[in-house]
């Protein structure tokens, strides 16, 4: 899977690369390919980010691809970013038009450092940010382990009420 990685005027800087297990999903290697670097990315990515569609008041941000993908199949007319790690999700830059950032953290010691981080950069700048916090490790395992239903009554009740039909998907 390749990724292009960009700065907020849709600037290439960037690329991740992840390689995928052609034998599919299992739980040691998690669906990328079992070699020593599954993942890597190269470029200029600090403040940048894998980008799904376009902000402009409301977006969601994440650290990894996959988290990013799994919370979109659920909500998938909110724009949003994969970070690529939770250094660079505390570190991403924020749009002009930005006025609320839901943080799609993943449930360990950087996420949380990178979500204090976060809150206080969006503070800072007006944002408002609200955490969106899966049930397991992150979104993905929330969908893959869990189901889709059970992800999108995870999410709905954690984003705004005014988000919920301008951005949920809630037929599957």
């Amino acid at each position: 899977m390749i990724a292009t990685v960009s700065d907020l005027e849709g600037k290439l800087t960037g690329a991740h690369r992840t390689w995928l297990d052609p034998g599919g999903f299992s739980e040691a290697h998690l669906g990328r390919a079992p070699i020593d670097t599954p993942r890597r990315a190269m470029g200029e990515l600090l403040g940048h980010a894998v980008r799904f569609g376009c902000c402009h008041d409301v977006m969601a941000a994440g650290e990894g691809i996959e988290t990013v993908l799994s919370q979109r199949s659920i909500l998938p007319a909110m724009p949003a970013l994969a970070a690529l790690s939770a250094a660079h999700l505390s570190a991403i830059a924020f749009p002009d038009t930005l006025r609320r950032l839901y943080i799609a953290r993943d449930n360990d010691p950087a996420g949380d450092a990178a979500i204090k981080t976060l809150i206080e950069r969006t503070s800072a700048a007006g944002i408002a940010a609200m955490v969106l916090t899966p049930r397991l490790g992150d979104f993905n395992e929330d969908l893959r382990l869990l189901g889709a239903d059970a992800l999108r009554a995870i999410l709905r009740v954690q984003i705004a009420a005014q988000d919920i039909e301008r951005f949920m998907k809630l037929a599957t």
